[in-house]
């Protein structure tokens, strides 16, 4: 009796993509849920730590292809389009564009930073620094470059 062989061929998702995954659920689910049971700016910081976690993790992709993380002239869209100064942009890091924050405003990268390798912030709904209301990378445990 021949056995047949049948051919398996192995179909997933990458790490990065699963995480991704979970992140953006997360943060949808962060700024829904919270929506009815009135907890608006709660579910606004929430994101926003959620998002900046999200770009930690591609700064850090990006500086695994390439031994350093973007400039902060480079800033965070050396995530989407290759700066031209890397040799190993393997990249666009995010699929979409760069976020604003949960009050729509840009997140702030500085590179190298006062924090850490580097310092990615929100400066929350006052939209200035200080306040008490600012979200932060190094804050919140989200770069392994602090």
């Amino acid at each position: 009796m021949m056995k047949k062989r049948l051919k398996i061929t192995q179909y997933g998702f990458t790490l990065i993509e699963l995480m991704l995954v979970v992140i953006i659920i997360s943060i949808l689910a962060a700024v829904v849920f919270p929506r009815f049971v009135g907890r608006t700016e709660q579910a606004r910081q929430a994101a926003a730590k959620l998002q900046i976690k999200n770009l930690c993790l591609a700064l850090e992709t990006f500086e695994l292809d390439n031994g350093r993380f973007p400039t902060t002239e480079q800033g965070l869209e050396a995530l989407r389009l290759d700066p031209g100064s890397t040799r190993d942009w393997r990249g666009p890091y995010l699929r979409d564009d760069i976020p604003l924050d949960p009050w729509n405003n840009p997140y702030l990268y500085v590179c190298p930073g006062a924090h850490g390798d580097f310092d990615l912030e929100s400066y929350g709904p006052d939209a200035g620094d200080g306040g008490g209301d600012d979200v932060e990378s190094w804050a919140s445990g989200a770069s392994s470059g602090e």
